[in-house]
């Protein structure tokens, strides 16, 4: 008989057994059988809603894929809640608890078997896993937006059976009082669509992973939690971390307003010259742990903390917050404030300005005049914004569509709220740039127009300066680009994602080396940076020649998120620069299974390089490793 034609392919792997089922059947073999299958019955049709694809049902163990690892958490999350509900409802002993491992890796489907090693790595992940509970590796840990409402608990290096190098995993529980998100409509959509959305999403994530969440210097060395020593410790000026504010209302979704406030408390205090600013990214890396202040100073490099919780109950807030000098642990300051939310701006204000008087910084006029600049006096229309952020998050159609919808509600409200007018901009080039536009160039003359009245209303914003440059940078305006970005870290020098963002567009310019200068500074600004600064640097030691390092930052990259394709590019091009033709050639058979209808043509159309003599060099390397024209 003739074999099946082998497929191999890069996914999102989750195997699921049933703890201590040998016991289960020797005391009833049928009923076992029937409530194990029935169990995976209902396990599969969540997967299905979550747009997961089972792959194999054997016995006592489920094997699926998806393609986000999202989707895949959120499915276990969904199932193992009710599971556990429908566990507690039956009278006999023999309750089929599910343990499950999820992990990123090649499977390859032949002979209609499904094999490759990273089905045994999810069997190996499952399996440190408590009954009824979830395991997974840090290539899916990194790759997770902050929005799940999920708690990790980090079990460090273990040594698994069959692979020769120890490998980090992470359990993942619900968070105590939260609800599982439902699954996203657009999902299934999105998968049966084929991959040409993954393909162009993927084009775009160098910058999305950026400014997913920036709306609001030397390189250090990775140390063993995979995050770049800081630099602040040594500076001249206090430096400090605002750490994610408790969300204590009633209503655990409230989270977004508790996040807004602290974004904007971070944005205003990262104005200050005299006054260095630990990046979102990072300070928020802290949610939900019990690390102590002088632990995190240590890790982050940051003099001080300001921890913080907010109650909302009805049209009053309750905002806690201290400020605590991470050497001794010692309160500089601490204070409580009951307002109206009408009153929320005025009590960021006072809030930022203790923290100003508790350090002895002084301000000069154009930073006083700043400060004192309200976004918006609508709470209304604030609260539709931090909506709208969290919707545009979600970075699908409808989120998009839903974001958007809701920025325009907020500028109702008040037509003078400059952030609102910049994050609609940014969401219809999102829009563009992901292929879910049907009319592309009026969207994108839609989104210079909103990002013109943005800086119209409010030119000292640099969120609103920000969103200039991104939408320029897409227009491929790129001088117009680095200005509005240059303006935006001139009015906030700590905004790291700020450094990034400019960063990415001097490599568009091939400009490698003031790329690298300002992703240092970045990372300087925000240790737990993501996988994009890494590909900045890659980049740039790519078109300076250095092919070494460029190959040891864009592996670094790929180990980080192994889903964006613009890294792997560059890596290909400097395995072939370094006469690795056989990783070349390897890495381009990694990127053809996630995006098969990437060309030399189709990169030409969609990847956003003004340098001529970057980008022949690009495509010959690429060529030279077998990418077809």
């Amino acid at each position: 008989m003739a074999k099946d034609h082998q497929t191999g392919k890069l996914a999102v792997i989750l195997h699921a057994d049933v703890a201590g089922s040998t016991q289960m059947v020797q005391q009833d073999e049928h009923l076992t059988h029937d409530q194990i299958q029935d169990a995976f019955r209902r396990f599969s049709d969540v997967i299905n809603k979550y747009s997961g694809r089972v792959l194999e049902l054997r016995g006592d163990a489920l094997l699926d894929e998806f393609d986000r690892p999202s989707d895949a958490i959120v499915a276990t999350l969904a199932f193992q809640a009710g599971h556990s509900t429908f566990l507690s409802t039956l009278t006999d002993d023999l309750k089929p608890e599910i343990r499950v491992g999820i992990t990123m890796g090649e499977v390859v489907i032949a002979d209609n078997t499904v094999t490759g090693a990273g089905v045994v790595l999810a069997q190996r992940v499952e399996q440190l896993a408590d009954t009824g509970g979830l395991c997974i590796t840090s290539a899916i840990h990194e790759g997770l937006p902050r929005r799940l409402p999920i708690n990790f608990e980090n079990i460090g290096e273990q040594a698994l059976k069959g692979f020769d190098d120890p490998v980090h995993v992470y359990r993942v529980k619900l968070r105590p009082g939260e609800v599982v998100p439902p699954p996203e409509q657009s999902n299934q959509e999105n998968f049966t669509s084929g991959r040409k959305k993954i393909a162009v999403i993927g084009v775009i994530a160098l910058v999305v992973s950026i400014s997913l969440l920036a709306w609001l210097t030397p390189w250090g060395s990775i140390n063993e939690k995979g995050v770049a020593d800081s630099a602040l410790s040594g500076s001249a000026i206090p430096s400090i971390a605002v750490l994610p504010f408790d969300n204590m209302s009633d209503d655990p979704n409230q989270e977004y307003l508790s996040d807004g406030i602290t974004e904007d408390i971070i944005t205003d205090l990262s104005q200050l010259k005299n006054l260095a600013v630990i990046a979102r990214n990072s300070s928020f890396t802290y949610r939900n742990t019990s690390a102590k202040v002088q632990e995190i100073g240590e890790d982050l490099g940051n003099k001080y903390i300001l921890e913080d919780s907010v109650r909302k109950a009805g049209n009053q807030i309750r905002i806690t917050a201290q400020l605590i000098d991470t050497d001794n642990g010692h309160h500089l300051w601490a204070g409580r404030f009951d307002r109206e939310l009408t009153e929320i701006f005025a009590l960021q204000d006072e809030i930022t300005e203790k923290i100003v008087t508790a350090l002895s910084i002084q301000l000069n006029g154009d930073e006083q005049q700043q400060l004192s600049r309200n976004t918006t006096n609508s709470f209304e229309a604030y609260d539709l914004f931090l909506q709208g952020q969290m919707l545009g998050a979600r970075f699908t159609k409808e989120g998009f569509e839903q974001a958007a919808e809701t920025y325009r509600n907020a500028i109702k409200l008040d037509p003078r709220f400059a952030r609102a007018y910049g994050a609609l901009a940014v969401t219809l080039t999102r829009q563009v740039t992901t292929g879910y536009s049907d009319s592309p160039a009026e969207m994108q003359e839609r989104a210079l127009e909103m990002v013109q009245k943005a800086t119209a209303v409010n030119p000292y914003s640099p969120q609103a300066k920000w969103a200039l440059g991104y939408v320029y940078m897409y227009r491929k305006q790129f001088d117009k680009a680095v200005e509005a970005l240059e303006r935006a870290v001139s009015l906030s020098p700590s905004y790291a994602d700020g450094y990034a963002m400019l960063a990415l567009i001097k490599n568009n310019l091939g400009h490698a080396e003031e790329a690298i200068r300002l992703i240092e500074k970045g990372i300087k600004l925000n240790p737990y940076y993501s996988w994009d600064y890494l590909y900045n640097l890659g980049r740039a030691y790519y078109a300076l020649g250095d092919y070494q390092k460029a190959t040891q930052y864009l592996q670094q990259a790929l180990e980080r998120n192994e889903a964006p394709r613009a890294p792997r590019l560059f890596l290909i091009a400097s395995l072939v620069q370094l006469s690795q033709l056989e990783d070349a050639e390897w890495e381009i058979m990694q990127l053809e299974v996630s995006n098969p209808e990437v060309t030399l043509s189709h990169l030409q159309a969609v990847l956003v390089i003004a340098d001529t003599e970057l980008w022949n060099r690009l495509k010959d390397d690429l060529r030279a490793a077998g990418m077809s024209e």
